[in-house]
């Protein structure tokens, strides 16, 4: 049975929609256990209007909580007893398999590095969240946030990982890899694009495709798309709001009036299909790559579904076996940079 530890006190909502989708991830996953962290008062108040099986449910009880206005580093350096630092130091010790948190983004990365450590040959751990695509299957993106500035080292990190990822949690047979960068042309993009491109076509365990654009995160045929974290999260950041703009566009030309109301109801049926295609909690949230365990990071208003589909993101990393598979990867790409630089 897969554990989850469950951040319980981070998010907008916090913590009864955290509480509500772990409820309804054990509704739906017979082999899944939760350990919900923080305040137990409030937990169990939550949880006495609900329906589950008590014997796949923990509760580990916090007093503090880290907030998004804090700066991270000092936060869980002092907050030892916060439901994201508990939570994390449930992981390492492997009392749980994974961890989902909709808190403070900045307080997970860094109580992930510091509390439960990273992979060894991972530069740097990296966000990686699914971006609802034209096709249904949704296109991984990799770097989205948690890392500004990159050195090329980096970006092949991010695609042996995110490609690796989406073959062990969705089943995505060799996955398509594609560079962000502005033209397919090998000679597009500034220094950093020009010489990850050229590493990325010479390793050898990704199905990598050339250079792609913007557009092609919606709408292209790859499966995982490489970037930076400052380009890739404007990207990220574009998508969600141009999916929030067409969702609220159609409903005000559907409410102009009479007319435009019974056309509503003729086409009901597809414009639900349309905006739950690009409903990004429907895709639930960011797996944190590179570290030791799975972890996924929530966004900060999900609410009970989402945080569901979060968890159910975690689990399926973990069964699929993501990290030891990554670690596997990056240990048999350094023992072959190994074996060349010491033939040269």
């Amino acid at each position: 049975m897969v554990k989850i530890a469950i951040d319980a006190m981070g998010g907008d909502f916090a913590p009864k929609q955290q509480v509500l989708g772990a409820v309804e991830a054990l509704r739906k996953d017979k082999d899944l256990s939760v350990i919900l962290c923080g305040d137990e008062t409030q937990i169990k108040e939550i949880l006495s209007e609900c329906k589950y099986d008590a014997g796949r449910l923990e509760i580990v009880h916090t007093t503090e909580v880290i907030t998004m206005e804090e700066v991270p580093t000092k936060a869980v350096k002092t907050k030892k007893d916060s439901s994201t630092v508990v939570a994390f130091r449930l992981l390492k010790e492997g009392k749980a398999d994974g961890l989902v948190s909709s808190g403070s983004t900045g307080a997970v990365l860094t109580a992930g590095v510091l509390v439960l450590g990273r992979l060894k040959g991972v530069s740097r751990p990296a966000l990686c969240p699914i971006i609802p695509n034209y096709r249904g299957s949704g296109t991984f993106i990799c770097d989205c946030g948690a890392n500004l500035e990159c050195k090329p080292i980096n970006l092949v990190h991010f695609a042996i990982m995110a490609s690796t990822y989406a073959q062990a949690a969705y089943g995505i047979e060799n996955p398509k890899v594609g560079l962000l960068n502005n033209g397919t042309e090998d000679h597009k993009g500034l220094a950093l694009q020009q010489e990850v491109n050229a590493l990325l076509k010479e390793t050898q365990s990704i199905n990598y495709v050339g250079n792609v654009e913007g557009r092609d995160l919606m709408y292209g045929e790859i499966d995982v798309m490489v970037s930076d974290g400052f380009t890739g999260n404007i990207a990220t950041k574009a998508v969600e709001g141009c999916g929030k703009a067409v969702s609220t566009i159609m409903k005000r030309e559907f409410k102009r009036n009479l007319w435009t109301k019974l056309r509503a109801l003729l086409c009901g049926d597809i414009i639900k299909k349309i905006r739950g295609g690009l409903d990004y909690e429907a895709v639930g949230g960011a797996m944190f790559l590179g570290l030791k365990k799975a972890v996924v990071k929530g966004h900060g208003n999900s609410k009970a579904r989402g945080f569901a589909v979060c968890i159910e993101q975690a689990a399926n990393a973990v069964r699929g076996q993501m990290v030891e598979k990554i670690a596997g990867i990056l240990e048999n790409a350094m023992a072959t940079e190994e074996k060349t630089e010491t033939a040269e």
